[in-house]
Protein backbone atom coordinates (compact mmCIF):
# COMPACT_ATOMS: atom_id res chain seq x y z
CA UNK A 1 0.00 0.00 0.00
CA UNK A 2 1.16 3.52 -0.70
CA UNK A 3 0.76 6.03 2.14
CA UNK A 4 -2.37 4.45 3.49
CA UNK A 5 -4.07 3.97 0.13
CA UNK A 6 -6.77 1.32 0.18
CA UNK A 7 -6.62 0.44 -3.51
CA UNK A 8 -3.74 -0.51 -5.73
CA UNK A 9 -2.24 2.41 -7.65
CA UNK A 10 -2.60 2.82 -11.38
CA UNK A 11 0.40 1.60 -13.33
CA UNK A 12 2.03 3.37 -16.27
CA UNK A 13 4.74 1.75 -18.35
CA UNK A 14 6.79 3.57 -20.98
CA UNK A 15 9.25 2.40 -23.56
CA UNK A 16 12.94 3.23 -23.17
CA UNK A 17 13.19 6.90 -22.44
CA UNK A 18 15.89 9.44 -23.10
CA UNK A 19 14.41 11.89 -20.62
CA UNK A 20 12.60 10.95 -17.42
CA UNK A 21 11.21 13.02 -14.55
CA UNK A 22 13.67 11.50 -12.05
CA UNK A 23 17.41 12.02 -12.52
CA UNK A 24 19.78 10.13 -10.24
CA UNK A 25 23.41 9.24 -9.67
CA UNK A 26 25.18 6.63 -7.55
CA UNK A 27 28.57 7.39 -5.99
CA UNK A 28 30.92 5.28 -3.85
CA UNK A 29 34.34 5.82 -2.29
CA UNK A 30 34.84 2.07 -2.69
CA UNK A 31 35.24 2.54 -6.46
CA UNK A 32 38.49 4.45 -6.01
CA UNK A 33 39.86 2.92 -2.82
CA UNK A 34 40.02 -0.51 -1.28
CA UNK A 35 37.20 0.16 1.21
CA UNK A 36 33.84 -1.30 2.08
CA UNK A 37 32.12 2.09 1.85
CA UNK A 38 28.51 1.95 0.75
CA UNK A 39 26.74 3.64 -2.13
CA UNK A 40 25.29 7.14 -2.03
CA UNK A 41 22.29 7.91 -4.23
CA UNK A 42 21.45 11.51 -5.12
CA UNK A 43 18.14 12.03 -6.92
CA UNK A 44 16.46 15.06 -8.51
CA UNK A 45 12.72 15.18 -9.13
CA UNK A 46 11.83 17.41 -12.09
CA UNK A 47 8.09 16.82 -11.60
CA UNK A 48 5.80 19.40 -9.94
CA UNK A 49 4.64 16.80 -7.36
CA UNK A 50 6.34 14.73 -4.64
CA UNK A 51 7.46 11.28 -5.70
CA UNK A 52 8.86 8.18 -4.05
CA UNK A 53 11.67 6.46 -5.94
CA UNK A 54 10.79 2.82 -5.28
CA UNK A 55 13.50 0.84 -7.03
CA UNK A 56 16.10 0.68 -9.76
CA UNK A 57 16.81 -2.61 -11.52
CA UNK A 58 19.99 -3.02 -13.57
CA UNK A 59 19.41 -5.63 -16.24
CA UNK A 60 22.06 -8.27 -16.78
CA UNK A 61 23.97 -8.41 -20.01
CA UNK A 62 24.31 -11.52 -22.16
CA UNK A 63 27.43 -12.52 -20.19
CA UNK A 64 25.72 -12.01 -16.83
CA UNK A 65 23.21 -14.34 -15.29
CA UNK A 66 20.71 -11.92 -13.85
CA UNK A 67 19.56 -8.47 -12.89
CA UNK A 68 20.31 -6.44 -9.77
CA UNK A 69 17.27 -4.97 -8.01
CA UNK A 70 17.99 -2.05 -5.68
CA UNK A 71 15.11 -1.15 -3.37
CA UNK A 72 15.33 2.60 -2.78
CA UNK A 73 12.14 3.83 -1.01
CA UNK A 74 13.22 7.50 -1.14
CA UNK A 75 10.76 10.39 -1.06
CA UNK A 76 11.83 13.31 -3.27
CA UNK A 77 10.15 16.72 -3.01
CA UNK A 78 8.59 18.40 -6.05
CA UNK A 79 11.34 19.95 -8.17
CA UNK A 80 13.84 19.07 -5.45
CA UNK A 81 16.70 16.81 -4.38
CA UNK A 82 17.01 13.93 -1.93
CA UNK A 83 19.79 11.50 -1.12
CA UNK A 84 20.21 8.15 0.57
CA UNK A 85 23.07 5.99 1.83
CA UNK A 86 22.83 2.33 0.79
CA UNK A 87 24.95 -0.67 1.75
CA UNK A 88 27.51 -1.49 -0.94
CA UNK A 89 26.19 -3.53 -3.86
CA UNK A 90 28.51 -4.72 -6.63
CA UNK A 91 27.14 -2.98 -9.73
CA UNK A 92 30.30 -3.52 -11.79
CA UNK A 93 30.52 -7.28 -12.37
CA UNK A 94 29.37 -9.21 -15.40
CA UNK A 95 29.49 -6.51 -18.08
CA UNK A 96 32.11 -6.64 -20.84
CA UNK A 97 32.39 -2.86 -21.29
CA UNK A 98 32.77 -2.24 -17.54
CA UNK A 99 35.23 -5.14 -17.06
CA UNK A 100 37.38 -3.99 -20.00
CA UNK A 101 37.37 -0.36 -18.86
CA UNK A 102 38.36 -1.26 -15.29
CA UNK A 103 41.19 -3.50 -16.59
CA UNK A 104 42.51 -0.48 -18.50
CA UNK A 105 42.87 1.37 -15.17
CA UNK A 106 39.99 3.79 -15.55
CA UNK A 107 38.28 5.06 -12.36
CA UNK A 108 34.50 4.86 -12.04
CA UNK A 109 33.22 8.28 -10.98
CA UNK A 110 29.44 7.82 -10.99
CA UNK A 111 26.57 5.76 -12.33
CA UNK A 112 23.69 7.95 -13.54
CA UNK A 113 20.73 8.16 -15.91
CA UNK A 114 21.91 11.42 -17.45
CA UNK A 115 24.85 12.63 -19.49
CA UNK A 116 26.03 15.92 -20.90
CA UNK A 117 25.72 14.49 -24.40
CA UNK A 118 23.15 11.65 -24.63
CA UNK A 119 24.12 10.83 -28.23
CA UNK A 120 27.58 9.70 -27.09
CA UNK A 121 27.68 6.23 -25.56
CA UNK A 122 30.57 3.74 -25.28
CA UNK A 123 32.93 6.38 -26.63
CA UNK A 124 35.68 8.52 -25.21
CA UNK A 125 33.87 11.86 -24.90
CA UNK A 126 36.82 13.94 -23.78
CA UNK A 127 40.41 13.11 -24.63
CA UNK A 128 43.14 15.62 -23.84
CA UNK A 129 46.78 15.14 -22.91
CA UNK A 130 45.89 15.08 -19.22
CA UNK A 131 42.26 13.92 -18.86
CA UNK A 132 39.89 11.44 -20.50
CA UNK A 133 36.25 10.48 -19.91
CA UNK A 134 34.62 7.22 -21.03
CA UNK A 135 31.08 5.86 -20.64
CA UNK A 136 29.54 2.39 -20.62
CA UNK A 137 25.77 1.96 -20.84
CA UNK A 138 23.36 -0.54 -19.28
CA UNK A 139 19.59 -0.95 -19.55
CA UNK A 140 17.63 -0.42 -16.33
CA UNK A 141 14.06 -0.25 -15.10
CA UNK A 142 13.14 2.59 -12.76
CA UNK A 143 10.01 2.55 -10.60
CA UNK A 144 8.56 5.49 -8.71
CA UNK A 145 5.24 6.58 -7.31
CA UNK A 146 3.64 9.99 -7.83
CA UNK A 147 2.58 10.70 -4.24
CA UNK A 148 -0.06 13.19 -5.36
CA UNK A 149 -2.24 10.44 -6.87
CA UNK A 150 -0.45 7.19 -5.89
CA UNK A 151 0.24 6.45 -9.55
CA UNK A 152 3.00 3.88 -10.07
CA UNK A 153 5.32 4.83 -12.93
CA UNK A 154 7.86 2.45 -14.46
CA UNK A 155 10.43 3.35 -17.10
CA UNK A 156 12.90 1.31 -19.06
CA UNK A 157 15.87 3.57 -19.66
CA UNK A 158 19.66 3.67 -19.76
CA UNK A 159 22.15 4.20 -17.00
CA UNK A 160 25.66 5.41 -17.80
CA UNK A 161 28.83 4.34 -16.01
CA UNK A 162 31.04 7.45 -16.10
CA UNK A 163 34.78 6.65 -15.98
CA UNK A 164 37.71 9.00 -15.97
CA UNK A 165 41.46 8.72 -16.04
CA UNK A 166 44.24 11.19 -15.55
CA UNK A 167 47.52 10.81 -17.37
CA UNK A 168 50.83 11.64 -15.80
CA UNK A 169 52.50 14.42 -17.77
Amino acid sequence: MFLGATTLPLSVTAEQQEDTEIKFAFYSSAWGENTDDGLRLVAFNQAPTRVRLNSIELHGSEEATGSILINIDLEIPAEGYADKEIDYIDLLSGDECIDRTLRENWKLVEISNYTLNPSVRNLIIENTDSFRIYQCVKTISTSWTDLNNNQLIEYDEWVLFHFETRRDL
